[in-house]
């Protein structure tokens, strides 16, 4: 049965979900998204996206919409957290426009929920419906039914697929073959977003990189900064160790992890982190990326619900927004055999999601470095040119969904 006859069903309206829908319904699938809050409010703070990611959301023609509000950086400037020194500079902008044919960029999240939302809307074939919690999924060789529970009402749409779009707590994920339930990495990110012209601004401003994304490298911390909202205002995540607190996009946790992995750390940093105000708190979870994605019932796990990492490739948005074109365009390829279409893309997206969450483990190697490797480190950023580091990310950003619709292999 082709799956054109039912609609795709989509749990989770998120960046990952709205994608899947717009990348979906471009192609001729009916969609159905749910969505458990009662309306869709944005959580977390800013976003890199990427020219992989930019590339897929001009072609579903969001690109255009989140622009205004974007940020396009001028690098990513590599600095030392006690010196403030400049270890190294990756060229962004124009040149990355020019390498990589698509922006980097940076924006505030709900920007870009703002602007996936608003092309949603506009988008025949695609039924938005928030306030429902999925309770239940059942599965035959002919039927896949999602329960969901829409403020008291029980609602079971028949689709062809489900996706579980639904974030690092994943309920979808629960089916038995899937991976289950995420672990926690033993690290938290803490996230403010300041003002650009407030006191903390004008303290980031002395010691950031202007128009740049700033990593400050430590020891005991990293910190990351880069402009948003037009550049109305600089989000700012510090990474450091920490136990396991409540599950959420944010939390509470003892502010003092904080402030004691500053050791060392320069001055004005200590005082950008209290000038900030009252910093959130978010555990970082990962995934089984050994577990399956898909059951070949008709159901997929796309983001941080298939292969949730922690965040240190700026990638999270980036392999979301590819997992969700490519699942499209493979279904899309084999509409009559979706169990032989979901085994397909699952096969060919694992090898280049492992590659990402590896450049990302070697990134926070690198940025906590201490004593000797710290000092292998900074001779190699200083000996390193601007573009060989740029073209180290080639198969990152240069990334493109194929002709055939089948995801490239990385």
């Amino acid at each position: 049965m082709d799956t054109r006859s039912r609609p795709v069903v989509i749990a989770g309206g998120g960046i990952a979900g709205l994608t899947a829908a717009l990348a979906f319904a471009q192609r001729g699938f009916a969609v159905e998204i749910y969505e458990q809050a009662p309306r869709l409010e944005t959580v977390g703070a800013g976003i890199q996206l990427s020219p992989n990611a930019t590339r897929i959301l001009a072609s579903l023609d969001v690109l255009e919409r989140l622009l205004p509000m974007a940020v396009r950086p001028e690098a990513v400037a590599l600095k030392d957290a006690a010196s403030l020194k400049e270890r190294a500079r990756v060229p962004l902008g124009a040149f990355a426009e020019q390498r990589w044919q698509a922006p980097y960029l940076t924006a505030h999240r709900a920007d870009v929920q703002a602007a996936l939302v608003a092309r949603v809307a506009e988008t025949a074939g695609i039924r938005l419906i928030t306030g429902a919690t999925l309770t239940d999924i059942g599965t035959s060789p002919e039927n896949l039914v999602g329960t969901f529970d829409q403020e008291g009402t029980e609602v079971r749409p028949i689709g062809s697929l489900l996706i579980g779009a639904d974030g690092v707590w994943s309920k979808v994920r629960e089916l038995p073959g899937l991976a289950g339930k995420s672990r926690f990495t033993g690290e938290l990110a803490w996230r403010i977003t300041i003002a650009a012209d407030s006191t903390a601004g004008r303290t980031f401003a002395s010691v950031g990189a202007a128009g740049c994304v700033t990593a400050f490298l430590h020891s005991g911390f990293h910190l990351i900064a880069y402009p948003v909202s037009a550049g109305a205002a600089i989000n700012l995540v510090a990474f450091t160790k920490g136990e396991r607190i409540a599950e959420g996009w944010s939390g509470h946790a003892d502010p003092a992890i904080l402030t004691g992995a500053l050791k060392g750390a320069a001055p004005a940093l200590e005082r950008l982190i209290a000038e900030a105000g009252t910093w959130l708190a978010w555990p970082l979870h990962a995934v089984d990326q050994k577990q399956s994605w898909t059951l070949p019932q008709g159901v997929a796990l796309i983001g941080d619900a298939a292969h949730a990492m922690t965040p240190f490739a700026a990638q999270g948005a980036g392999m979301a927004i590819e997992d969700a074109a490519t699942l499209a365009a493979c279904i899309a390829e084999s509409p009559a055999s979706i169990a032989h279409a979901l085994a397909t893309w699952e096969q060919q997206r694992k090898p280049r999601v492992a590659k990402v969450a590896r450049r990302g483990a070697l990134n926070h190697l690198a940025w906590h470095a201490t004593g000797p490797v710290a000092l292998a480190r900074n001779l190699v950023l200083a000996l390193r040119p601007q573009h060989r580091l740029a073209s180290d990310l080639d198969w990152l950003y240069g990334w493109h969904m194929p002709d055939t619709g089948a995801a490239r292999k990385a």
